[in-house]
Parts: C-alpha cells; sequence; structure tokens
C-alpha cells in the first residue's frame, strides 16, 4: 500500500485505539477527565450542541473531529517516515507524538480555550494527555508500516 494512504489508515485505527484508552480509562478511575471531554465540553460552549443533539451526538461530532485530525496527522507521519527511514516505528512514533503533545495540546488548545493549558492542569494531567498522544502516534506509525510491508513483501 502507498504509504500515505497507510499512514492515513493507520491514524485512523489510532484514533479508534486512543478514544477507547480515555474510555477505558476514565470508566476504571485510572485517568481523569481526557482531552476528548474536554473537546465535547469546548464544542458544547462554542456551538451549544448538547442542547441540540444531546452528550451523546455531541461525543459523535468530537470523534468524527478526532478521526479526522488522526487521518490528518498520518498522513504527516508518512512524511516524517521518509526522511527518517531506518528509525524503529516505535522511537520515530514516540517522537512524533511527543511532538504533536507539544505544538497541539501544550501549544494550540490552550489559546483555543479547549483546555486549560498543561501547567494548570498539573503533572498528572500533562503526563496522561502526553502518553495518549504517543500512543496515538506509535499505533499510527505500527499500522502504517505493516501495511506498507505488506506491498514490499
Amino acid at each position: 500500500m502507498e504509504a500515505r494512504k497507510a499512514a492515513m489508515i493507520g491514524g485512523v485505527v489510532a484514533g479508534i485505539v486512543t478514544t477507547a484508552a480515555m474510555w477505558a480509562g476514565r470508566k476504571s478511575g485510572v485517568l481523569g477527565k481526557t482531552l476528548d471531554r474536554d473537546s465535547v465540553d469546548w464544542i458544547d460552549k462554542n456551538t451549544g450542541a448538547r442542547a441540540v443533539i444531546g452528550d451523546t451526538g455531541t461525543s459523535l461530532v468530537e470523534f468524527g473531529n478526532h478521526l479526522a485530525a488522526s487521518a490528518a496527522f498520518g498522513a504527516a507521519y508518512a512524511e516524517l517516515r521518509e526522511r527518517a527511514p531506518a528509525m524503529s516505528p516505535i522511537a520515530l512514533g514516540t517522537l512524533y507524538g511527543t511532538g504533536l503533545y507539544g505544538v497541539n495540546i501544550a501549544g494550540i488548545a490552550p489559546l483555543l480555550g479547549i483546555t486549560e493549558g498543561e501547567i494548570e492542569a498539573g503533572p498528572r494531567k500533562a503526563s496522561e494527555r502526553w502518553a495518549l498522544h504517543v500512543l496515538q502516534a506509535v499505533v499510527t506509525a505500527v499500522v502504517a508500516e505493516r501495511l506498507t510491508r505488506e506491498r514490499r513483501d
């Protein structure tokens, strides 16, 4: 499979995996309020979505947005992979996930009002957000690698 398409599929798979991880983490008490819930609150605050489509509908809007972003970040991962072909997908995914966290969560999300900012969030919440971004990028990388390897084999 072509590398960019494989990485976009990997991104969508990773979006599903991280959503499941956030849900399970919240339900088990391992994680606190996760970024997807912050995003649902932000969507509602800016659109009044819960009054129109309820919490479940607003959550589905957020999930769709998350999957689209995951596919886009997957496409960007493919570009990065071209520049570092010898690096392990797990190592490159970890670096990429850390970069995504830094730009999107530590940088952009507080400016948009989606999150309170990582210093205000505290080390536990910031660590959870970072770890989920690493999980996202590593799953993207591993799935993309697998899909592109099948073509070469």
